[in-house]
C-alpha cells in the first residue's frame, strides 16, 4: 500500500468512515427499497418481516403503469418543463446577481431586501389570486401556466449575487470597462465562465424542484395530455385500490431522471459547495 493510501486511512480515521458509511446507507435505503417495492406485488407492501430483496415484477408493474397513465407524454412534459423553467431562472438569475454585486444604482439595497422577503412568504398563501389571474390569461392547462411562477427565484438572485460578489474580482471588471466591454460582454465573457459550479449548483435546485412541484401543477394541468409526472403519478392512487407496486414502479422511474441529472453535474455541484466553504 502507497504512503499516500496509508495516510488517508489512518486509524483514526476509521469511526469518521464508519459514521459516513452508515449515514450513506440511510440515505440510499429509501430509494433501494422503493425499487424492491417497484419489482413486487402489491401484497408484499405491507408483508411482515418487510420484503428487502428484489422481485421479478418490475417490467409488469411498468406495463400497468403504462395501461394506466400517458407516462411518457407525461415524462416529456415535466422534462420541458423543467429544462425551460431552469434555464430562464439560471439566465434571470445570474443577471440580477451580477447586477446586485457590481452595481451601484438607486433602491439597490432596498430592492435587494424585497426580493429576499418573498422568500418567507409561504407559496399556498397566493394560491387562488394566481389560479385567477392564470386562467384570465388562458394558460390553465398549459406548461407555461404550471412553470411561470417559478421563472423568478428570489433564492437563485441571492446565491448568484453572493458568489459573483465573492469569485469575480472588481479589478478584472474594470479592467474589462478600459478596453471598451460593454457590460453584457463583460457578463458572457468574464462573469459566466468563473460561476459555472454555481450555475450547476442552482440548475440542480431549480430542477429538482420544479420536478417535485405538485399542488401548483395539479391545480392548473386538468387536461391529461398536459400532465406532468406528479400529476399523472397522483392519479394512479385509487382510494378504494391502491396497488403499490404499480404506484412504486411509477415512482421509480420518475425519479431515475432526477439521480442522472444529479450524476452529470456532480463534480459542479461539490465544487461550488467547496469553494464557498473554502471563501
Amino acid at each position: 500500500m502507497s504512503e499516500h493510501v496509508k495516510k488517508r486511512f489512518k486509524r483514526g480515521n476509521i469511526p469518521v468512515y464508519i459514521a459516513l458509511g452508515f449515514a450513506s446507507a440511510l440515505s440510499i435505503f429509501p430509494f433501494y427499497w422503493m425499487f424492491v417495492m417497484a419489482t413486487q406485488p402489491s401484497a408484499a407492501y405491507n408483508s411482515i418481516p418487510p420484503t428487502l430483496l428484489p422481485g421479478g415484477m418490475l417490467i409488469e408493474n411498468f406495463q400497468k403503469v403504462l395501461n394506466t397513465i400517458p407516462f411518457f407524454q407525461a415524462m416529456w412534459n415535466t422534462i420541458l418543463l423543467c429544462s425551460v423553467v431552469t434555464i430562464i431562472v439560471l439566465l434571470i438569475s445570474s443577471l440580477s446577481g451580477f447586477a446586485f454585486a457590481k452595481f451601484s444604482f438607486p433602491g439597490k439595497n432596498f430592492l435587494f431586501i424585497c426580493i429576499l422577503l418573498t422568500m418567507v412568504i409561504p407559496p399556498q398563501l397566493g394560491l387562488i389570486p394566481q389560479y385567477y389571474l392564470i386562467s384570465q390569461l388562458g394558460w390553465l392547462d398549459t406548461l407555461f401556466g404550471a412553470g411561470v411562477l417559478f421563472l423568478l427565484n428570489p433564492l437563485g438572485i441571492f446565491l448568484m449575487r453572493q458568489y459573483i460578489s465573492e469569485s469575480v474580482p472588481d479589478e478584472l471588471i474594470e479592467a474589462a470597462k478600459l478596453d471598451g466591454c460593454s457590460n453584457f460582454r463583460i457578463y458572457r465573457s468574464i462573469v459566466l465562465p468563473i460561476i459555472k459550479p454555481a450555475f450547476a449548483t442552482l440548475g440542480i435546485i431549480v430542477f429538482t424542484l420544479v420536478w417535485g412541484e405538485f399542488l401548483w401543477q395539479f391545480t392548473v394541468l386538468r387536461d391529461p395530455s398536459s400532465y406532468t409526472l406528479q400529476v399523472a403519478l397522483a392519479s394512479l392512487n385509487n382510494s378504494f385500490n391502491v396497488d403499490f407496486g404499480m404506484l412504486l414502479s411509477g415512482v421509480f422511474w420518475a425519479t431515475v431522471p432526477l439521480v442522472v441529472i444529479f450524476l452529470i453535474f456532480n463534480k459542479w455541484f461539490i465544487s461550488s459547495i467547496t469553494e464557498g466553504s473554502i471563501k
